[in-house]
């Protein structure tokens, strides 16, 4: 199925045009107010535009002209599902419940939305939870029985709106792994803040300012060469791409270089110890933020570091530093320290940063 929506919201200075692919994921980036969750608003059927039209497949969702009403599907029909940061589960209701209230509402029997609900909880990791009320479950177990009660109803269209930003950084690599699997091949629109949700979910990425759309493509190129002034600011961290060499502990580039760091596993908020390390292989990303990243004229030695050799390709000022641009590859430094390398484009130095600075992700 394919998403086109066309909006023109003249009060809250919204006007934009989204198409989204058949089994693509698209992140939806940009500051408060620049219009992200009411576009999901919008495809949901919670606000109608001015002008616009909302089209699923082949199906008319919403056709407004002229602030006129020509066609009009309530959110019930829409067979469109959204996600907001509160999970909003039914508080009268078990945790399997919740999840069989989508089947239940499709006209599936109390037996067949059971199994599916049972289904579900062994989906999203928590099969013994089904008899437990919501308010018994922690907030990252409620977040993730609030995916799989949008999923249970099998909507053709997926609207997340910022589904991370109330839970705790130590439980967002547990639903961001679960969302990585229960995505896969759907159609899905994600609102977010984070450049990790954007990397690790999703195929292309719209960068929305102001209400409207000042960049897109591809997620790795988006975040790897931003143009966009939102874009850039957020796409600090380095990203580099590349696949687990299980030999070396580490991810080897594309370029051939090994990068060491903290490997986060891609599920389930196990302990370290029993986390499961990717095979030869896995594509896999490393990012660390440019703060991190120490410069050198001579390779490093020391405590576990990653280096590289760089060329420099601009000086840019970042506040009271220096940022040093090496291709994709940026480092902030202290312009005293930038004064004493005296660096110029084009010279060759050494990028060096801790392993412990380092993040590795299943890409």
């Amino acid at each position: 199925m394919s998403l086109s929506l066309s909006a023109h919201l003249p009060e809250r200075d919204v006007q934009v045009d989204l198409e989204v692919a058949d089994g693509e994921t698209v992140a939806l980036l940009g500051p408060n107010g620049a219009g992200k969750s009411t576009l999901l608003a919008i495809a949901a059927g919670l606000l109608r535009p001015q002008d616009g039209r909302v089209t699923l497949d082949d199906r008319t969702l919403t056709h407004v002209e002229a602030g006129r009403t020509r066609a009009w599907v309530p959110p019930h029909a829409r067979q469109v599902a959204l996600l907001a940061q509160d999970p909003l589960l039914f508080p009268h209701l078990s945790v399997r419940h919740n999840i069989a209230f989508g089947p239940r509402s499709r006209g599936a029997s109390r037996r067949t939305a059971a199994l599916e609900a049972d289904r579900w909880l062994d989906r999203i990791g928590l099969p013994d939870l089904g008899g437990r009320r919501p308010s018994a479950v922690s907030g990252g177990q409620a977040q993730r029985v609030a995916v799989a009660r949008a999923l249970a109803a099998e909507p053709r269209l997926l609207l997340l709106d910022e589904p991370m930003a109330a839970l705790d950084v130590d439980v967002t690599p547990a639903l961001r792994h679960l969302l990585r699997e229960v995505l896969a091949d759907r159609t899905v629109v994600i609102a977010t803040h984070d450049v990790l949700d954007a990397l690790l979910l999703a195929d292309r990425v719209v960068v929305l300012d102001g209400g409207r759309v000042v960049e897109h493509g591809p997620t790795r190129e988006v975040l790897s060469r931003p143009r966009s002034a939102f874009a850039a600011r957020i796409a600090g961290l380095n990203i580099t791409p590349g696949t687990w060499s299980a030999d070396d502990d580490a991810v080897r580039t594309t370029a051939g270089d090994l990068v060491h760091g903290r490997l986060h596993d891609d599920g389930g908020g196990a302990e370290p110890a029993d986390r499961a390390v990717p095979v030869t292989g896995t594509p896999m990303v490393a990012a660390f933020r440019p703060a991190t990243v120490s410069v050198f004229p001579a390779r490093a030695t020391g405590s576990p570091r990653n280096s590289w050799p760089v060329t420099v390709t601009a000086l840019e000022p970042q506040g009271d530093l220096v940022r040093v641009r090496a291709g994709r590859l940026s480092a902030d430094i202290t312009p005293q320290a930038a004064a004493d390398l005296a660096i110029t484009p084009g010279d060759e130095v050494w990028f060096t940063v801790k392993a412990t600075e380092v993040d590795l992700y299943p890409a």
